[in-house]
């Protein structure tokens, strides 16, 4: 049974902890409702700009990109998109398993956050490029690794992109995906949420016109494409793991709370149970 000096350290102890994870919840709950307002913010341009975008390649029969070419697949790129610290659950371990799902010798990686970057070093995989995205990210953040995956592709050192990051459900839900990024004809899964479907855009009859021309409008188009939807991922990631941090420190603070509430009743136990014990002794010695 331990004594009460030690149930003191103990209690002390805990309490410290408490604290820091009070404070990381607070701070995580504050980022948490900036990064959360950001993702639901570019929702509606995220679904017109795939709206426009596949709206038009229906329309534009013939057209022809390096970027919708599809070859068979030897070597495959993986954008790995997580978190820079810990602390958030099971958040970045999500990631990473569907990460180790590839093929190691025919993949490279191209990381963004501090954690993916380990993950790779870690597991030895073929590191292609490691960036980095704040808390708040930034539309030349996601430009960069975007244009760096563009570049592999074009170059032939890579005949297909695939993205693993979470997507933003709710605050309590955070789901790890895998997303086709190149070629842009096989993108399926990019839909945003609310997005129309292939059928609902196959059943628009409006006409459409280009200026200067369709195939100029077209290559800009695909790359701006490939750069809103890789910012739209990443501020889906941010606000999963701000989400995920949060409600992870505050599980560890009820857990903290509850353990230091034991403590407590077991100090107040063995203290009440010494006085008790130290009264008898008194009393035997004046019946003596």
């Amino acid at each position: 049974m331990p004594s009460p000096r030690e149930l003191r350290r103990r209690i002390k102890s805990v309490t410290g902890t408490a604290q820091i994870t009070r404070a990381m919840q607070m701070v995580a709950s504050s980022k948490m409702r900036k990064a959360q307002q950001a993702a639901i913010v570019s929702q509606p341009f995220a679904r017109l700009l795939y709206r426009i975008q596949r709206t038009a390649t229906t329309r534009l029969l013939g057209f022809s990109d390096p970027l919708l070419e599809v070859r068979p697949v030897r070597t495959r790129a993986v954008i790995l998109v997580a978190a820079d610290k810990g602390l958030c659950g099971p958040l970045n371990t999500n990631v990473f398993r569907l990460a180790a799902q590839f093929d190691q010798a025919s993949t490279l990686y191209i990381t963004a956050g501090r954690k993916a970057a380990q993950f790779v070093a870690r597991s030895r995989r073929r590191l292609a490029a490691e960036f980095a995205y704040g808390d708040s990210p930034t539309f030349p953040e996601a430009r960069a690794i975007a244009s760096f995956a563009r570049d592999l592709f074009l170059k032939g050192e890579v005949d297909e992109v695939v993205i693993v990051t979470t997507r933003f459900v709710n605050t309590l839900s955070q789901q790890a995906v895998t997303l086709e990024y190149l070629p842009i004809g096989e993108i399926r899964s990019l839909k945003v949420v609310g997005a129309p479907t292939e059928e609902e855009l196959a059943g628009i009859n409006e006409d459409t016109v280009f200026e200067p021309d369709a195939e100029s409008v077209m290559s800009y188009l695909i790359g701006q494409y490939l750069n809103i939807f890789l910012y739209y991922t990443l501020l889906h990631a941010k606000a999963s793991e701000q989400s995920a941090r949060m409600v992870s420190m505050k599980n560890a603070t009820d857990a903290a709370e509850d353990l230091i509430k034991s403590l407590k009743l077991e100090y107040n136990k063995l203290r009440q149970g010494n006085i008790t014990k130290e009264l008898l002794e008194i009393a035997g010695g004046q019946a003596q």
